[in-house]
């Protein structure tokens, strides 16, 4: 069963929260602590692995890059990160417009889901694998289009001419803007909204975290397996 076309997820409805959860201490949203985390997990749960509304028969393997840009401190000042999302172009067949991370099927070639996930942000996003410090996995998360997506989590140095954006050129085929979002506002469970949309049989539950960026007349509805792969690393880095 396939999403109805046009679905709009604004229009879904916006639920209540349903639990008082924790910030996450921002000492954790340093490099040191991430890479420490990674290292050694906690027990811990996701919220969201499978998007219940539609199953494959045959899901496809596929990897994501969570990049994690750490803007260098100063003396006075902590690093300060962000995650790097991409829009993605208006004329593609799947999820035209979402928010996403730079990610894709896996090749044949592609050894395991780092390569999968260095490989693609390099032809999407232009992003040198050798920048990317990876740091660990999260759970695969099923997509309700039916691919079983690896989420890896990596840390880029932004370097001082670089300024608020990375210099990186998008594929104009596949992502219309590259843009970044606050580590720490995607890690408040304030800003993580539930919403529910039904249609017919098709009932759907997922999480959204709109972001109104700099110079934006409106936000970067950030929704669906993006959203839910952010809080589920959310939870992580809480638990």
């Amino acid at each position: 069963m396939a999403l109805p076309l046009p679905f709009d997820p604004r229009t879904a409805t916006l639920l209540p929260p349903v639990e008082d959860l924790p910030l996450v201490d921002p000492l954790r949203l340093m490099p040191e602590a991430l890479r420490a985390r990674f290292a050694e997990p906690p027990e811990w749960q996701a919220d969201t692995e499978v998007e219940r509304w539609w199953r494959s028969a045959q899901p496809v393997p596929a990897a994501v890059l969570v990049p994690l840009v750490i803007r260098q401190a100063t003396p006075d000042v902590p690093a300060v990160l962000s995650v790097l999302l991409t829009e993605r172009t208006a004329h593609l067949k799947a999820h035209a417009g979402q928010i996403s991370f730079p990610g894709g099927r896996k090749d044949e070639d592609d050894v395991d889901a780092v390569a999968t996930a260095l490989r693609e942000a390099q032809e999407e996003v232009g992003l040198p694998p050798e920048r990317v410090e990876v740091i660990g996995e999260l759970p695969p998360y099923i997509t309700g289009t039916g691919f079983v997506v690896t989420p890896v989590v990596g840390l880029i140095h932004a370097r001082p001419d670089e300024g608020t954006a990375l210099d990186l050129t998008p594929e104009p085929c596949e992502v219309a803007e590259i843009f970044e979002v606050p580590l720490a506002f995607l890690m408040n469970p304030a800003n993580h909204q539930q919403r529910a949309a039904q249609s017919g049989e098709l009932d759907m539950r997922f999480f959204s975290m709109p972001w109104h960026g700099p110079g934006r007349e409106e936000d970067y509805f950030i929704w669906g397996a993006t959203a839910a792969m952010l809080r589920n690393l959310y939870r992580f880095l809480a638990a």
